[in-house]
């Protein structure tokens, strides 16, 4: 039987064979994109006071109801700002979370926020057109893709200078993550494949990251408690999608988890 995670990459590696572009002119693109503008993403994370809160543009998941399906992207963006937050994540994909490239182009636009273009990326193609739409950072996810292909995606982010989120689900995957050369690894506490969230597992995976590793965590994330025990286990930063969408405040859900501390 086939799981979410199976349903997600299938559709997207379709995808990406009927797409017949032109990689090189597609890479060249990319490269040629303006450097002006661009807005560094683990930066931001690490110059952030206290710990960062990547905020998530997300209208709805595989496995839940629509969270916000009148959600406009613009309006969440800005009041993500107005609340503190850090960067944005915003879900480009449509078929199984209602996103568009549309929404990350008009969050970027409505903030100075450093945003990620979450998505499922399956090739090389998918890196360049995070570029092209505007995108600061691409997620990377060690379970969607060969060891090989992670280092050659991760090492193509950086030369068209975005930002690698590269996510993991338990101790193995990080020490894949950091063979491809990951400086910014997110442990993402739902199980891709049933999609249950075990909100302890961002814990039990701190200390598998090395010190200079920037560490995000990922899913689970319901309020200033669980941001702070992430904060105490060592993380520089969470992303916190449902809880935003779903609070009725954006803005003050944002300024509780940025007023998490340690202790």
């Amino acid at each position: 039987m086939a799981t979410y995670l199976d349903r997600i990459l299938a559709a997207h590696r379709a995808a990406a064979t009927a797409d017949h572009r032109s990689l090189d002119a597609l890479r060249e693109a990319a490269e040629a994109a303006p450097a002006a503008g661009r807005r560094p993403f683990r930066a931001a994370i690490e110059a952030a006071d206290g710990l960062a809160v990547i905020a998530e543009v997300k209208r709805r998941s595989p496995s839940k109801a629509a969270l916000a399906p009148e959600l406009v992207a613009e309006v969440q963006a800005k009041a993500y700002q107005s609340g503190g937050a850090t960067c944005l994540s915003v879900l480009t994909d449509a078929e199984f979370f209602g996103g568009s490239p549309e929404d990350l182009r008009q969050a970027r636009m409505a903030t100075d926020l450093p945003v990620l273009r979450k998505d499922f990326t399956v090739g090389p193609a998918d890196v360049c057109d995070s570029r092209l739409m505007g995108a600061d950072a691409v997620l990377l996810i060690v379970a969607a893709l060969f060891p090989t292909l992670l280092s050659e995606l991760v090492a193509l982010a950086r030369h068209l200078g975005l930002d690698a989120l590269v996510e993991a689900h338990d101790e193995a995957e990080v020490e894949v993550a950091l063979a491809a050369g990951a400086t910014m690894i997110g442990v993402n506490q739902r199980d891709l494949v049933t999609f249950e969230v075990d909100t302890g597992r961002a814990v039990r995976v701190a200390a598998a990251i090395p010190e200079g590793v920037l560490r995000v965590a990922e899913s689970g994330i319901g309020g200033p408690a669980d941001a702070r025990r992430l904060a105490e286990a060592g993380y520089h930063a969470v992303l916190v999608g449902e809880a935003l969408v779903r609070s009725g405040d954006p803005a003050a859900a944002v300024a509780a988890l940025r007023g998490a501390r340690c202790g």
